[in-house]
């Protein structure tokens, strides 16, 4: 069985740059991490592990927390997540935050199951994240600011990808643009509310309560928005989702009622979710960089580990996709003539 000191010799370095390595250490740059990453894969390194936990009371896993496991805007997140966790030999564990401090993510919190936690779960309070962070258990959260010791928060600028998307809709030419809104109590979905009006009162353009509907980040949440609107007679010129999988459910409901997304209507989403490129029109949306964003939280995390606490704020920037659904090429025609 392959040793650390095999290791270190196969890939050049001194023993203590091997472990330094394969823990996840800053010491060592990233040009020798992955010299050594190789060198254990080819001899097949395992690190002891019973020893390690008994001297550090480890569990060898990281924990995911999600609102929702079934959703395709995670699939990303995820594996920029295992690809670091794998490589430092560690377990993760992806577990439902559904049922709020009843879930199996507030347990693992409560009970300390894991080594690590990255929480992008609306719905596990505050208070539940504030006890279960400290030094041998740190958390990354990834859908608010929580200033508190041991955590560490990787930010999306939601508030300004949301400007850019009704920014461009303003360009095009459209006015009345609705708001598909998440689920009230998410931080994210409340950024982007707040980005949505900000671009709309700057070209003074009043907000009326009649334009918000409420959603839930789902298919069928969009679905039965987009239905209200419809039994309502109640049509905009455009519409910003606040998600993608709400947005693909304006889609299919409009379809249904005979109603052109990118041609009778406008429609932004949120997230480039993998679908979005795929649905007729292809949707225009806000790409967060989801696996970037696994990637970096699960570094995070093995710093924390590993005692180099990194500052507790990281911004992320978005980026505006432009597909169909705006119709955009039809209507700069239009204001060409």
């Amino acid at each position: 069985m392959a040793t650390i000191k095999d290791v270190a010799s196969l890939a050049g370095v001194a023993v203590s740059t091997a472990s330094y390595a394969l823990n996840g250490s800053s010491k060592v740059s990233e040009e020798t991490r992955k010299r050594v990453v190789d060198a254990a894969r080819k001899l097949n390194y395992r690190p002891n592990g019973i020893a390690r936990d008994l001297k550090f009371n480890r569990t060898n896993t990281i924990g995911l927390m999600l609102s929702d496991l079934s959703g395709p805007f995670y699939s990303e997140l995820i594996k920029g997540v295992q690809d670091v966790t794998v490589t430092h030999g560690y377990d993760l564990i992806a577990v439902s935050s559904i049922g709020g401090r009843g879930s199996t993510a507030a347990k693992f919190l409560r009970e300390k199951r894991v080594d690590g936690v990255i929480i992008l779960a609306h719905n596990i309070e505050n208070s539940i994240i504030l006890s279960a962070a400290r030094k041998d258990m740190p958390v990354v959260v990834l859908d608010r600011s929580l200033a508190a010791d041991h955590v560490i928060n990787i930010l999306v600028d939601n508030e300004g990808g949301a400007y850019k998307a009704v920014s461009y809709l303003l360009s095009l030419g459209y006015k009345k643009i609705f708001y598909i809104s998440g689920p009230k109590v998410s931080s994210d979905n409340m950024k982007r509310f707040h980005g949505y009006k900000k671009a709309l009162e700057e070209q003074g353009i009043e907000f009326l309560p009649n334009w918000l509907y409420q959603g839930d980040f789902t298919r069928t949440g969009g679905y039965y928005a987009a239905k209200s609107m419809i039994m309502q007679s109640n049509l905009p010129d455009a519409i910003f989702s606040a998600n993608d999988e709400m947005a693909i459910g304006v889609i299919d409901a409009f379809k249904e009622a005979g109603i052109r997304v990118g041609e009778d209507v406008g429609l932004v989403g949120f997230d480039d979710i993998q679908l979005a490129e795929y649905v007729s029109p292809p949707l225009t949306t806000v790409r967060q960089p989801m696996r970037e964003m696994g990637t970096l939280a699960a570094q995070q995390i093995f710093h924390s580990i590993n005692g180099i606490f990194p500052k507790e704020c990281i911004f992320l920037d978005t980026q505006l996709i432009i597909r169909e659904s705006c119709g955009w090429r039809k209507r700069k025609l239009s204001q060409i003539k």
